[in-house]
């Protein structure tokens, strides 16, 4: 079929079906295919695995350029991110332990609730104000930010579907609730009972 006389014309937007044509006679071998776009978007030769896998060579990790090819850069990068996960974990507690020394307007309301067998309880509740405008909000939102960036990059980091990077972030949240959760203060409410 002689296409020279169509040079002029946009294909783009034309769905032609080639179906019916007979293909035997074409000569392959001189076709040049590295240059043509075989879908949406170039993806090189990076393809990102959909299934959990141990691979340790051609790993995107994140961004494009970023490939791990060997055992050791493999091994590096799980320790880079499990100390990301571990440091998350970390985050998580210091705000909360920055959010109580920084809580203003404390009240506390103290009410009669009624127990058994005709007896009265008092149950006091703790009712924290914190002020919009103020450093200790401001420094929150913005650790809050970071908090929930580092959780999307693990998240994505997860998404790999590597099994040593998905082992990684786990041990390294693990690590870290285990190192920093300690401290985490338990409120037990002396109120409470089974009936």
């Amino acid at each position: 079929m002689d296409h020279a006389h169509h040079s002029g014309m946009n294909h783009s937007s034309m769905a032609m079906d080639h179906s019916g044509m007979d293909h035997s006679a074409m000569d392959h071998s001189a076709m040049d295919h590295s240059k043509m776009d075989h879908g949406a978007g170039k993806m090189g030769h990076h393809m990102m695995a959909m299934t959990f896998n141990f691979e340790y060579t051609n790993v995107e990790l994140l961004f494009s350029g970023l490939v791990i090819n060997s055992s050791g850069a493999m091994a590096g990068a799980c320790v880079v991110v499990f100390i990301l996960a571990l440091l998350y974990e970390g985050l998580k507690i210091g705000r909360e332990a920055l959010l109580r020394r920084s809580q203003v307007n404390v009240r506390y309301n103290s009410m009669p609730v009624p127990g058994g067998e005709g007896t009265v309880l008092v149950e006091t509740h703790k009712t924290v104000g914190q002020r919009m405008l103020s450093v200790p909000h401001v420094v929150q939102t913005l650790l809050h930010v970071l908090q929930v960036s580092v959780s999307y990059l693990l998240m994505l980091i997860f998404m790999t579907y590597n099994g040593f990077l998905c082992i990684a972030v786990a041990l390294g949240a693990g690590a870290g609730y285990f190192l920093f959760s300690w401290r985490k203060a338990v409120v037990v409410d002396i109120t409470e009972h089974c009936h």
